[in-house]
């Protein structure tokens, strides 16, 4: 069956867009013919993606450097999207950080900056993108995680920035949707060829635990997320707001179990670099 979905004349942005499964996103829709413009902190990796995405047929692509912790940068680089590319269809809000640390050897300094990413570079990005967001008809996405709905040792620091990323998803879609714009969170499994997935799951003996763990028996690949974006921006999903999606082959289902195990032990006993 082959499914094809037209997003010619539709402008699509991309918060953290230049790596990883936000990248997958964007050239995703680049390829359905967006126009798409993407942010992330690096200039360098901004240019590489916009590259891509013209690459790729969108119809156009634009890049911007900002923190999304800094409220005032997201606003000015939200405006100078919507200056040139006109009002947003579909919002995919995506920046992240993550590190393994258990709560009782975090600074509270390295605690807050997993909330400043995460949880208020989310809202600031809500906040900006308000005012340019199409009514009716925009779609709004929040990259989430199985964080936020399962307790991990090692993750209570992402637990509680991604706990708060969904409410803000579901309290919005409460807010926003007597305006025509729908708001949803989508939760990637374990994507290969990631950070996310290495940082977690750093040995090869780890990331085969998890794959057999997973019902699907396979790794999930950004395009697998890239396409619930897809769908979620779509008309398909005109009556779809509120929800935390999971794009995991099933893995949540069983909780965090040996996964969430691993990565306590891993802290608590790390593996011996001297041979």
């Amino acid at each position: 069956m082959t499914i094809t979905l037209d997003f010619s004349d539709k402008t699509v942005v991309v918060i953290g867009g230049t790596s990883g499964i936000n990248r997958g996103i964007a050239e995703r829709f680049a390829r359905a013919g967006a126009r798409v413009a993407v942010a992330s902190r690096s200039q360098d990796k901004v240019d590489d993606t916009v590259a891509a995405l013209t690459a790729a047929g969108a119809e156009k692509a634009m890049g911007l450097a900002f923190d999304v912790r800094d409220p005032e940068a997201v606003a000015a680089g939200l405006a100078a999207i919507q200056a040139a590319f006109g009002a947003f269809d579909v919002l995919i809000s995506g920046a992240a950080g993550n590190f393994p640390a258990l709560a009782a050897d975090m600074s509270v300094n390295a605690f807050k900056t997993v909330i400043d990413i995460d949880l208020m570079g989310t809202i600031h990005v809500m906040k900006a993108a308000y005012p340019f967001l199409r009514r009716p008809g925009a779609s709004v996405i929040n990259i989430s995680a199985p964080q936020a709905f399962l307790p991990y040792e090692g993750q209570a620091h992402v637990c509680a920035a991604k706990a708060g990323v969904d409410m803000i998803t579901r309290t919005l879609s409460l807010e926003w949707s007597p305006e025509g714009i729908r708001i949803n969170s989508v939760v990637p499994g374990y994507i290969a060829d990631t950070e996310g997935a290495r940082r977690l799951a750093p040995t090869e003996k780890a990331l085969e635990m998890v794959r057999r763990n997973i019902p699907q028996g396979r790794l999930g690949n950004t395009q697998d997320v890239a396409n619930a974006c897809l769908f979620l921006g779509s008309e398909l999903a005109s009556y779809v707001s509120g929800q935390v999606i999971s794009v995991d082959g099933a893995l949540y289902q069983r909780g965090s179990g040996q996964l969430g195990q691993m990565i306590g032990q891993m802290l608590r006993n790390p593996p011996r670099t001297d041979t």
